[in-house]
């Protein structure tokens, strides 16, 4: 049997792990020019298929028979062959946000919903609020009647916000298509988007105190959804949680921060070997971007001009998903470091002793006095950021371990 996903490009999916966490080991990419997907879908061999961007409008009108609400929506994410043969065409994307939806608590009922793009996932959106009896539906659009130029004043009372856009998608990580602030009616804030795991709209949401939610469950809850029309069987909550669970540990990166010579890089390296996981250090990154040592680069261009490098490198790292990150000891100091930090990751903070810092190669590292007053200055900082303190006065293979045991053992990303 064989089930694929087609779209294009697929370069960043991470469909075919996330079905095989429901048992699907046939499942496979399938990045299509817009030219062969006719042909795929009327005669290509497979059994099933889902349908991603920006595919899933076109791919509606091969079916031989189209759910009522993917004839609603007017968009295809799921196709079946029927025991006759014919292709059925139906939108599980609707369950997998409405079922995101629920997590949150939120009702749409008599609620003003302002839905953010006109695609087919926006689409998807409206059918939903419309289900649940919004008490208004509105699409914003970059050229529209309502525009991210006037949003702001024609949708203050906006209660449940829907981003269904790429705006703040990896690699654009300061992206934000409105600001969160503009509407303080809001009690829900929904981004489609899962790469960042925390976008810089629902990081506003969530510094705002406004509930919030990325596009990781919908993600799951679209393919439980899949399956179970691929295979005729129920898939139960139980089991989504747990691949939801899977999937968000496997997408958030450990990031270590703390004092310079508290063990970062040599711990990081040791937990990168542990967990068979890509190690970076944005210190070696500073490095191999300028091809000079840190100490010659503070001589070169001061210490002004090695925080502007430090952000580059920690904007780099923080974009990847599910990888070892190990940050200068300065690095937290800076707000915009901080939030690109949080945007994959859970953050270690190791803790170790004065007297054992090594200060070996540390420009700003000069002596024990110094050390101090360094500590003072940056705790806050590191407190703020970090979501676990860690010690790291014994063994390094101890502090991965323990890091490890945490990272598996934790729950809800974030909040």
């Amino acid at each position: 049997m064989s089930y694929y996903l087609i779209g294009h490009p697929l370069g960043h999916s991470c469909s075919p792990e996330l079905h095989g966490y429901f048992g699907n080991e046939d499942y496979a990419l399938l990045d299509l020019p817009e030219n062969e997907v006719k042909a795929f879908i009327l005669k290509g061999d497979y059994d099933g298929l889902n349908v991603t961007i920006p595919y899933k409008r076109m791919v509606a009108g091969y079916m031989d028979v189209l759910s009522p609400r993917a004839e609603e929506t007017g968009a295809v994410n799921t196709v079946v062959r029927t025991r006759d043969g014919r292709l059925m065409g139906d939108n599980t994307d609707i369950d997998g946000m409405e079922r995101l939806i629920a997590s949150l608590n939120v009702d749409l009922e008599g609620r003003h919903t302002l839905i953010l793009g006109t695609g087919g996932t926006a689409q998807t959106a409206a059918y939903i609020a419309r289900k649940h009896h919004a008490a208004s539906v509105r699409h914003v659009s970059r050229t529209g009647e309502l525009h991210y130029g006037n949003v702001e004043q024609l949708c203050a009372d906006a209660e449940i916000l829907i981003n269904t856009t790429p705006v703040g998608m990896y690699p654009d990580l300061d992206g934000r298509p409105v600001d969160v602030a503009a509407f303080p009616a809001l009690r829900a804030v929904i981004d489609v988007v899962y790469h960042p795991l925390r976008t810089a709209l629902t990081e506003q949401a969530r510094a705002l105190g406004i509930p919030h939610a990325n596009g990781l469950r919908m993600l799951v809850e679209q393919a439980r959804a899949a399956e179970e029309l691929f295979f005729g069987k129920d898939i139960s909550d139980e089991e989504s949680e747990a691949a939801y669970q899977r999937l968000k540990r496997s997408h958030t990166s450990i990031v270590l921060i703390g004092m310079p010579g508290s063990g970062k890089t040599s711990v990081g390296r040791k937990l990168a070997m542990r967990m068979n996981r890509p190690f970076l250090d944005t210190d070696q990154m500073i490095v191999d971007a300028c091809g000079m040592e840190i100490p010659a680069i503070f001589e070169e261009y001061g210490e002004a001009g090695f925080r502007d490098r430090e952000t580059e490198a920690v904007r780099q790292a923080a974009g990847q998903q599910g990888v070892i990150i190990a940050v200068g000891g300065g690095a937290p100091i800076r707000e915009v470091n901080r939030d690109y930090l949080r945007r994959n990751g859970r953050i270690y903070l190791l803790e170790r002793s004065l007297a054992q810092l090594d200060r070996t190669g540390r420009p700003l590292s000069s002596s024990a006095k110094v050390l101090e007053k360094m500590l003072e200055t940056r705790m806050p900082h590191y407190l703020a950021l970090s979501d676990v303190t860690v010690s790291n006065h014994e063994t390094l293979e101890h502090c991965a371990q323990l890091i490890e045991e945490d990272f598996h053992a934790y729950g809800y990303f974030g909040d």
